[in-house]
């Protein structure tokens, strides 16, 4: 016999007044992800935008493309891609006013770059070079995240405490399907929907966290879903349409700055390449189901409606590929040369001021390298 089984035990039971604290009703998603792109309604998009988000696109997959290329000749020790994915990648990255800030995960380095972290920094740290690569404050990027999620409970604090001290800020939170999995993610949303953080959570959906299908990471009708939880709106977007995309986060932006808190944006998207260099994609899913993806890629996507609109022509594309193959080379050229490194930097920015046991380990660390220099000299003169 349970507790409540026993007999005059305590049954709690709501008030007939009774109501839910949020209608869930304004919350809830959309039943399918939401499009732009070759519907009546891309009539109405700015070709401006719409020029550049495909620019940005082009450079986009060419970037990824060569990154992946510098892991196979040695000089990245790792890189997660983004290729299929880009849409979501730019669209976070352009998205934000220059007083934002944007919290990436270790695949969102294309978002970073398009931020307008320059793109050798921006690998630096999957290079295993030096700390996070970039001044997180110049471009208002905060380091790329290796663990899962924990970007997102650092993103709402930074909103709080920009609303605190009166500052216009939004934090763009981003985050891939394995990452809703980790505490941090409930966490975050839970503070942020509490504090009415002005926070956009942007999860990337691509169906697999590394080998782990969606299927065997949630049961819910779709990760937007969750947002009704803890009292949030949920959009569900086709993440491979980079206006719809854009239009969603650009909303929701709005919404954190005004005032209203923040909101969970569910991307639908595909990982066209493997997990990272060192994964075998083939393992756990069907090149058939891959090629479905690239029929619903974002370049041509965008490319379709641009260019059914005398938006641009063969020689705008011609440009942007140039454009595209400049990009990559000066990224080649760069990461081809050898970093010259100092191993006392090993110290720095560990504390605002270091500590007793730093100055007395970098001290040690001087002497030895101070040792090692004069034995190679003395073996250089031999």
């Amino acid at each position: 016999m349970t507790v409540l089984e026993q007999p005059g035990s305590y049954r709690p039971v709501p008030p007939p007044a009774w109501q839910p604290r949020t209608d869930p009703a304004p919350l809830l998603p959309d039943t399918e992800p939401y499009r732009l792109l070759g519907t009546d309604a891309a009539a109405g998009l700015d070709p401006g935008l719409l020029k550049r988000l495909y620019g940005q696109l082009v450079r986009g997959r060419r970037y990824n493309g060569q990154a992946t290329a510098l892991t196979r000749q040695g000089r990245l020790a790792v890189y997660p891609s983004s290729t299929g994915q880009e849409a979501c990648q730019v669209a976070a990255g352009l998205v934000l006013e220059e007083r934002d800030w944007l919290f990436p995960s270790y695949r969102d380095t294309l978002a970073a770059v398009v931020r307008g972290i320059d793109p050798v920094q921006a690998l630096t740290l999957l290079r295993g070079d030096w700390h996070t690569g970039y001044d997180p404050h110049e471009h208002r990027v905060a380091p790329l995240c290796t663990p899962l999620a924990t970007q997102l409970p650092h993103a709402v604090g930074l909103a709080h405490a920009a609303r605190l001290k009166g500052d216009d800020v939004v934090a763009l939170a981003m985050v891939g399907d394995g990452g809703t999995s980790e505490g941090d993610f409930h966490e975050a949303l839970n503070f942020a929907a509490v504090w009415k953080a002005p926070v956009v959570f942007f999860v990337q959906n691509n169906g697999f966290a590394i080998s782990v299908p969606l299927a065997k990471q949630t049961a819910a009708p779709s990760f937007a879903h969750k947002a009704v939880g803890y009292g949030m709106p949920g959009r569900l977007v086709d993440g491979n349409d980079v206006a719809a995309v854009h239009e969603v986060l650009a909303e929701a932006v709005r919404r954190a700055r005004g005032g209203a808190g923040p909101t969970l944006v569910e991307a639908v998207t595909y990982r066209v390449d493997a997990h990272t260099n060192a994964d075998d994609a083939t393992r756990y899913r069907s090149d058939s189901e891959v090629e479905t993806w690239r029929a619903h890629d974002p370049i041509d996507l965008l490319e379709r409606e641009l260019t059914s609109r005398k938006l641009i022509d063969a020689a705008v594309i011609e440009a942007e590929r140039e454009a595209a193959e400049r990009l990559a080379a000066d990224l080649r050229d760069r990461m081809n040369q050898d970093p010259v490194l100092d191993p006392l930097e090993l110290f720095t920015h560990v504390y605002a001021e270091q500590t007793a046991q730093l100055r007395e380990q970098a001290d040690r660390l001087r002497a030895e390298l101070a040792a090692a220099g004069e034995s190679g000299a003395q073996e250089g003169a031999q």
